[in-house]
């Protein structure tokens, strides 16, 4: 089994605070362990859904080939374990990712689990299946991928067209669960079927995702709950008054913002919160192929006018950070620090001096007191996209641009960006890992899905290829920061600002683990129960 660990020192203190496994406590099996969600997915099909909306309550629901350690906070490489694989190798050339797989495991309609189904689901990622998904999202993550074979009754190779070391992360991702082969996606949106620690039960749109314990799970004494219960409430005060009432054990995750985690605190003091940088940047988005914005100059006049610290004092009491594509260390294991960002372009200039620039620069288009550029900016309709957009269009107002909010639902919200049917949008990059091959595939390159912008670039792309081959971690995070110079010097989906967020439980919500560093990871629950 081959491993690359990363050993940054910055980050130490967040590996030696990691969670006991639950086996060194008392578990009490039995109880359902409740949680309010905050909209209604599009589908319960993990592969179609760009956001965690789907993904945080379907993980339970599946298993991965490796998984993140769930009671490690800070993902890397290094904390991968097994999960349907029981063993994993590289080949010579560093070309061909060999898994040796379990035979005890079936799926929740009774089927077997086998390599075909390994197969069947990459297959259908990278387009070469028969079965089509309704929408890909993650398609581009997979562009290294030749194929996958199976080998033998218990083992599979992922066959890559050049080295990739760190190509077991992203099958680690809680957003890259093995699907049935004899299951159809179609089916999969509606009642997925896993092999994962709970059965999916029901989806009712405004309502409630409902799972129950799988009794036949692999893992002999997993889960401890009965089920979990996912009731969806739109309001976010009402979601907050069912958690200080107690009638719900869980916030959704990364679900409180530092204001309302000082209310949370003083009607519930027994809570237990965690908080810490968010990972997905608050990020503005320029529909490059629109017009106006097809006009660089006018690009660049709405990145001046960017002011990003307004946005951490109002959003989080000025504890969010700022940074690049990368999330910031110390949580961030591959983000750049402030003395290196501080360096980047748009990041050190006088804020009050780049909106004169920007001034500038719209009347020599044209525009100006007199004549002002009217905008739609659209975002999805939940407060973590909302608000922010509310101080984007204020930002713009100062040259020029005046700015209407168009909140779009999150059924709707992914399908719309990927068409380019906005022009000015304010998106949260949803980071499914901390990983520069995720982010830079899924986002940046040319021709992916989640490219909002259009942006495309070879030189670029050749330039993330590099990163990506580097096993090195030194060598390899070097590559990464030339990479988001690039970026910034072009001012491709400039990165706003991180905020800081707060999962807040119930005392007696035991063998919880939150991760640091991705939104997406940590729901497995297979190791949670209740000490009521």
């Amino acid at each position: 089994m081959k491993r690359h660990p990363l050993t940054f020192a910055a980050v130490g203190a967040l590996l030696i605070a990691v969670s006991a496994p639950a086996a060194v406590f008392a578990q009490k099996p039995g109880g359902i362990l409740r949680i309010p969600h905050g909209d209604s997915p599009a589908s319960m099909s993990t592969h179609e859904e760009a956001t965690r909306s789907t993904a945080t309550p379907m993980m339970g629901v599946f298993n991965n080939l490796v998984l993140f350690d769930q009671h490690v906070p800070q993902n890397t490489v290094g904390s991968i374990v097994p999960d349907l694989a029981v063993t994993w190798s590289w080949d010579e050339d560093k070309t061909a990712l060999t898994f040796h797989l379990r035979q005890d495991v079936r799926w929740h309609d009774g089927r077997p689990f086998t390599p075909k189904d390994v197969k069947c689901t990459w297959d259908l990622l990278t387009g070469k299946s028969s079965e089509k998904l309704r929408v890909n999202p993650r398609k581009s993550w997979y562009r290294n991928l030749e194929e996958v074979t199976v080998d033998s009754d218990n083992q599979v190779t992922f066959h890559l067209k050049r080295p990739q070391p760190f190509f077991t992360a992203l099958l680690a991702s809680g957003a890259s669960p093995v699907y049935p082969c004899h299951v159809p996606p179609a089916q999969m949106r509606q009642h997925p079927i896993g092999t994962g620690p709970f059965k999916f039960v029901e989806y009712k749109p405004n309502e409630s995702i409902r799972l129950t314990r799988n009794p036949d799970y692999w893992k002999p004494g997993r889960p401890y709950l009965d089920g979990v219960e996912y009731t969806i409430i739109p309001n976010l005060s009402t979601r907050m008054l069912a958690f200080t009432a107690g009638k719900v054990d869980m916030t959704f995750p990364y679900g409180v913002s530092i204001p309302l985690l000082k209310e949370v605190k003083s009607q519930a003091p027994q809570a237990i919160c965690e908080t810490t940088v968010a990972t997905g940047s608050r990020t503005l988005i320029l529909n490059q192929r629109a017009p106006p914005f097809d006009n660089s100059e006018l690009r660049r006049a709405i990145v001046l006018a960017l002011d990003r610290k307004p946005f951490i004092d109002i959003l989080s009491e000025g504890q969010g950070k700022i940074g690049g594509v990368m999330l910031p260390p110390p949580e961030g294991v591959w983000g750049m620090p402030p003395e290196i960002l501080q360096t980047y372009p748009g990041y050190a200039a006088d804020a009050q001096q780049n909106r004169q620039e920007a001034r500038t620069i719209m009347e020599r288009l044209g525009y100006g007191p007199g004549k002002r550029l009217a905008v739609t900016v659209s975002t999805r309709n939940s407060p973590e996209y909302r608000d922010p957009a509310v101080i984007l269009i204020g930002q713009l107002r100062e040259i020029y641009i005046d700015g209407q909010l168009d909140a779009i639902d999150t059924a709707i919200w992914f399908p719309k960006v990927i068409r380019r049917d906005y022009t000015v949008g304010l998106t949260v990059t949803e980071t499914a890992l901390d990983d520069p091959d995720q982010l830079f595939y899924e986002n940046y390159v040319c021709g992916a899905e989640r490219n909002y912008t259009g942006y495309c670039n070879p030189q670029l792309d050749q330039m993330i290829d590099r990163q990506s081959m580097e096993a090195d971690e030194y060598k390899r995070r070097a590559l990464v920061w030339e990479v988001e110079r690039k970026l910034a010097e072009d001012r491709v989906r400039p990165i706003i600002f991180y905020t800081r967020l707060s999962t807040c439980w119930q005392p007696w919500v035991k063998g919880f683990t939150i991760m640091v560093n991705s939104l997406f990871n940590g729901w497995r629950m297979e190791d949670v129960w209740l000490d009521k």
